[in-house]
């Protein structure tokens, strides 16, 4: 098997993973769009970790994908990886920076999506280095986390409380209930 064949394929599985992510993307940029208007209490998050070297990835990419098409002559569907990549970095990392984090009418925006109140079975909040919430799903037991400005966390937690009283969130069959306790405590 020649490499180039074997690094083509390769590249080609890397742009179907990417359109993966691309997608993923695309559809939390609309859902936010739309989501936008019923905020609460939203907040900008602040810039990944290593943003810049996302973005860096991008232009190298941009300019690996134009020399492959103008210089060497590459038809398009050879670049499918490549081009995956470049959205991806160069486009759908910034655009979801843009997606505030936050509360919203219909639910909670953490770091890792939209979940609705209905979804949540338990809270906890971690008060080190800053505030951060800890929501977790009654489906998938993995908790997302949303940090929360310092400023905001007691208008947070009278949020939380208003939507258990409200009976949106419902935290039975969350950690040990012997009946006793007022869910609105638990926040």
């Amino acid at each position: 098997m020649e490499p180039g064949f074997l690094l083509s394929r390769v590249l080609f599985l890397f742009g179907v993973g990417f359109l993966a992510a691309n997608l993923k993307v695309f559809v939390d940029l609309v859902r936010f769009r739309l989501r936008r208007a019923s905020s609460l209490l939203v907040w900008e998050n602040p810039k990944p970790r290593f943003y810049g070297l996302s973005l860096a990835l991008g232009a190298v990419l941009g300019l690996l994908v134009g020399f492959r098409l103008l210089v060497l002559g590459h038809t398009p569907d050879r670049l499918f990886g490549e081009t995956m990549m470049l959205v991806y970095y160069g486009y759908a990392v910034p655009m979801s920076t843009r997606i505030t984090r936050g509360f919203y009418r219909d639910g909670v925006w953490s770091d890792r999506g939209f979940m609705s109140w209905g979804q949540i079975a338990a809270v906890s909040w971690r008060e080190k280095s800053g505030v951060t919430l800890f929501l977790v799903p009654r489906v998938r037991q993995i908790a997302r986390r949303l940090d929360v400005p310092g400023p905001l966390y007691g208008e947070a937690r009278r949020l939380l409380q208003d939507k258990i009283k409200a009976h949106d969130i419902h935290m039975k069959g969350a950690g040990l209930d012997l009946g006793s306790r007022d869910e609105a405590d638990v926040v």
